[in-house]
């Protein structure tokens, strides 16, 4: 009997730390540091930015103090009406919560004395030149990315014409031989042996490499091979939303083979079902050319295109107009 594989392994990530946030999204973000590089064991813990503007006057029910705090020029015009006593007031009480870290847009300053209470209460306070609105969007997607649950699969992830496919099967089950023969046919490889999937806001799945193998596919016999090397650059994707699950099983091992289409099965991952296509894998058998045809049938049916019901609607009207006659 084949090994069998480990069952997939989920993740659901739940915070990140404030020099994580800064180490990867630095640059993208225009972050810089205001004032000293303290507070980065601090925990971002929801996936959003917050505008403390209410906070900052006096009202804190309600306050989403597990967020990254962006103080932009509203928040600013505000600070600047106060007197310097009932400035350092408001910005202190802002600072004795439980927050990750606090974020100027505009590539405006914070006065020195409100940067050292941010200091003394340990709390990393950044500039960027980007506008309010623009940062939040920008750190929103960054954030839902990384906080986005995850599971892992074992197979191959390809795209085929624009369909996101995950291969599934036992080791030896010709997952690779399928790759190959649908990269030479033009499609690109998301991941191999291991697919990272993601939960965007439960809805759709999105398939990613491990950092590790990324580029490379293992081929039996062959080994280790570089993907764009030797079928170009067109050949990979760093992600892709899935769109169908293919599991290629030995023909001898199906107790009923799908003849018409009209049964369709799920696969869940996540909590999303997704379309799944069982194939039978017999000697001949051109497992590259199913796995494209299964791609294009998913394809049709998301533009209201279902064969097999199209099909069973025609034979139906078929039998009742003999009926009738």
């Amino acid at each position: 009997m084949p090994a069998r594989r480990p069952k997939p392994q989920s993740k659901n990530r739940r915070q990140l730390t404030v020099g994580e946030f800064f180490e990867r999204y630095g640059d993208d973000l225009q972050l810089s540091l205001h004032g000293d590089e303290i507070g980065f064991d601090r925990l971002i813990r929801e996936p959003t930015i917050n505008r403390p503007g209410l906070a900052l006057a006096g009202f804190f029910t309600y306050f989403a103090f597990r967020r990254i705090q962006v103080i932009g020029n509203s928040e600013s015009s505000y600070l600047n009406s106060l007197s310097p006593g009932a400035r350092c007031a408001h910005f202190a009480d802002l600072c004795s919560r439980d927050i990750p870290c606090i974020v100027v847009s505009r590539g405006k300053a914070l006065a020195p004395e409100l940067v050292s209470i941010a200091a003394e209460r340990g709390i990393t306070v950044f500039q960027t030149e980007m506008i309010s609105m623009k940062f939040i969007n920008a750190a929103t997607i960054r954030l839902e990315w990384d906080f986005a649950p995850t599971q892992s699969e074992h197979g191959c992830m390809v795209d085929v014409k624009g369909i996101g496919v995950l291969i599934r099967g036992e080791s030896g089950a010709g997952k690779s031989e399928a790759v190959l023969g649908l990269l030479e046919r033009g499609a690109s490889l998301v991941a191999d042996d291991v697919v990272r999937l993601r939960s965007l806001e439960g809805r759709e799945l999105v398939g990613t490499a491990l950092e590790v193998g990324r580029y490379h596919m293992e081929v039996r016999g062959l080994g280790i091979i570089n993907v764009p090397a030797m079928f170009g650059a067109s050949s990979m994707r760093m992600e892709k939303r899935l769109d169908v699950v293919v599991t290629l099983r030995p023909l001898e091992a199906l107790d009923e083979v799908e003849r018409v289409g009209v049964r369709k099965r799920k696969y869940d991952i996540l909590g999303i079902k997704v379309p799944h296509v069982v194939l039978p894998v017999a000697p001949g058998r051109d497992m590259a050319r199913l796995v494209e045809v299964a791609a294009l049938d998913q394809k049709l049916k998301t533009f209201g295109h279902d064969s097999a019901v199209e099909f069973d609607k025609k034979l139906l009207k078929t039998l009742a107009e003999k009926r009738k006659n």
